[in-house]
């Protein structure tokens, strides 16, 4: 019998309810050796939930769960939190993973070192913990969140090498395109089931919804005619019983009329009852529209051309230099991508500007009238007993109105918002966050990792909306696609130094190539805009004057990519 045959894990019957509300219902699924499969959905929809259920963290109300017998999982939690006693008991094995992402001399780490680490950093180490554990079958719940991309890559090469099944949760379209062989969403809590990676699964979900609305609408014509064909029977039956009334007093006359009309009525009921029948029969639902998310921005406009500059700057922490001498400006309006590993400085530089940060040496000058808004890495930090409203701390009519139409657009219902901040996903309270953000009025944004926890429909609302902001952006992110998309410009960190490049991250990862236009790089690029189209493709209609523009462009660069590969 082949191995990648065999079953791991065999879910029946799954169901599963918080707060009286069904999370998951009736799902069913087997997962076999050596199978790579991405789980999505929007944030909240349970996909954490199933993946707690599948290792034993949570049990479900209904349905059974079949293992291997001495299966051994390796969970990476979306919630990495490390604190120096959890490494006092570290073995070659996580040595040698985390040296391999870059963290150098675990070992003499001290405790104030441990207590300090960047996002980064506990996942790297989190993500060695789980490789040294050997196992058999690995869940990974957003493992790229924090990691820079030489971390990406890294795990793309060891999930390549990976023998078990893989189940990865992640809202990275990038990471997912590379990683993947099938999907899994969870859509009103159930689950439907794709082959190919992320860009297949977003071609053929939009062909199903095509194809569903297509039937849909074929049925409601049908249902038509039939209501129209029970309305005229029921007009026969009425008029057969008003003729019988109206026979005069020939008794005999009079009862064969009530006897033809109380037939026809008869006659009319039967048929009636086929075409009632043939309504439920095979009976389609309208497909559900995809939720359209919104953002919208209050900007000051113009307020000088140069808003910030290093000049000489230098800082450094427990005798380790971050960055030292550097040089560099952001001007008005432009996006800034940080490019660098991950412990190089720049969540550090970030708070420089915000000033929660000294300066060592060197100068940061920022405009006197700069107003800055700030999107971190942590959604903790919010008060788990509030409510995301009570959360926000607004009083007034006009701005909790206005607070509650932006929850709305980015798919927060009101039952949501009601509830204390502590029993919302990670994703959920990251919309909290942009929802604090998008109520002040600003000319800078600094983003630091913005998409982490947002579902796909979101990132890519995100993007469009971010073009559209007038300020300046500076941004820190691990998401190719996002990343390229929205910056021109980049503050890169490199050799202890910040440097500003004039180029796109796209053109910065492909500088020191021998061949810039080899095959993988080219086909990375096409695979690229072919994600970007499928994207804008999923938010506009078919009647869009550009909807055959993209069309066209995704079948040409279809075509293109065949022929590389």
């Amino acid at each position: 019998m082949n191995k990648n045959n065999l079953s791991i894990i065999k879910a029946t019957g799954l169901e599963m309810n918080f707060n009286l509300r069904k999370i998951l219902d009736n799902i069913s699924f087997e997962i076999k050796n050596g199978e790579r499969i991405g789980l999505v959905g929007y944030n909240g929809t349970g996909k954490t939930t199933l993946a707690n259920i599948l290792t034993g963290k949570l049990t479900a109300d209904n349905g059974v769960i079949e293992k291997s017998p001495d299966l051994q999982i390796g969970y990476l939690t979306q919630s990495i939190d490390y604190e120096g006693n959890e490494i006092s008991s570290i073995d070659g094995d996580l040595l040698q993973h985390s040296s391999e992402l870059g963290l150098k001399k675990v070992y003499q780490w001290g405790e104030n070192r441990l207590n300090h680490l960047s996002g980064g950093e506990k996942l790297k180490l989190a993500l060695s913990n789980v490789w040294a554990s050997k196992p058999g079958f690995l869940i990974l719940d957003e493992p790229t969140n924090h990691l820079d991309f030489k971390g990406i890559d890294w795990l793309i090469g060891e999930l390549e090498k990976f023998k078990g099944p893989v189940l990865i949760i992640s809202h990275d379209r990038h990471f997912l395109d590379k990683t993947v062989t099938r999907i899994f969403e969870i859509e009103n809590s159930k689950l439907h089931f794709y082959n190919g990676n992320y860009s297949d699964y977003q071609k053929e979900k939009q062909h199903r919804l095509e194809t569903q609305m297509h039937h849909y609408e074929v049925q409601q014509r049908k249902k038509e005619e039939i209501e129209m064909q029970m309305e005229q029977l029921t007009s026969w039956s009425e008029k057969a019983h008003r003729t019988s009334t109206k026979q005069g007093r020939d008794f005999g006359n009079k009862e064969y009329h009530r006897v033809k009309a109380k037939k026809r009525d008869a006659q009319v009921k039967s048929k009636m009852k086929r075409l009632q029948s043939e309504l439920e029969k095979n009976k389609i639902d309208k497909p559900l529209e995809e939720t359209k998310v919104r953002f919208q921005f209050d900007t000051k406009g113009n307020r000088g051309k140069r808003i910030i500059e290093a000049k000489s700057l230098t800082k450094s922490f427990d005798e380790r230099a971050l960055f030292r001498d550097s040089h560099f400006y952001i001007n008005h309006g432009e996006r800034i991508g940080l490019l660098g590993e991950n412990g190089c400085g720049k969540t550090t530089l970030i708070k420089m500007i915000l000033g929660e940060t000294s300066v060592i040496s060197g100068e940061l000058w920022k405009s006197e009238s700069l107003k800055v808004a700030y999107l971190s890495q942590d959604v903790d930090n919010i008060p788990p007993d509030k409510t995301a409203l009570e959360a926000l701390g607004f009083t007034d009519r006009e701005n909790i109105l206005k607070a509650r139409t932006l929850f709305a657009n980015l798919g927060l219902k009101e039952q949501f918002i009601t509830k204390p901040i502590g029993t919302l996903s990670l994703g959920e309270r990251t919309r909290v966050k942009l929802v604090d953000m998008l109520m002040k009025e600003y000319d800078v944004l600094i983003l630091d990792e913005p998409t982490n926890h947002l579902d796909l429909p979101s990132r890519e609302q995100l993007e469009k909306t971010l073009n559209e902001f007038e300020g300046a952006i500076i941004t820190v992110s691990h998401d190719y696609y996002f990343l390229n998309k929205l910056c021109d410009k980049l503050l890169v960190f490199e050799n202890q130094r910040i440097k500003r490049l004039e180029m796109k991250p796209e053109e910065y990862f492909n500088k020191n190539s021998a061949e810039p236009t080899n095959i993988k790089e080219t086909l990375m690029i096409i695979e690229n805009r072919i994600a970007t189209i499928l994207g804008e493709l999923s938010l506009i209609d078919q009647k869009n004057p550009k909807y055959n523009e993209l069309d066209s462009e995704f079948n040409a660069l279809l075509r293109e990519k065949r022929k590389l590969m």
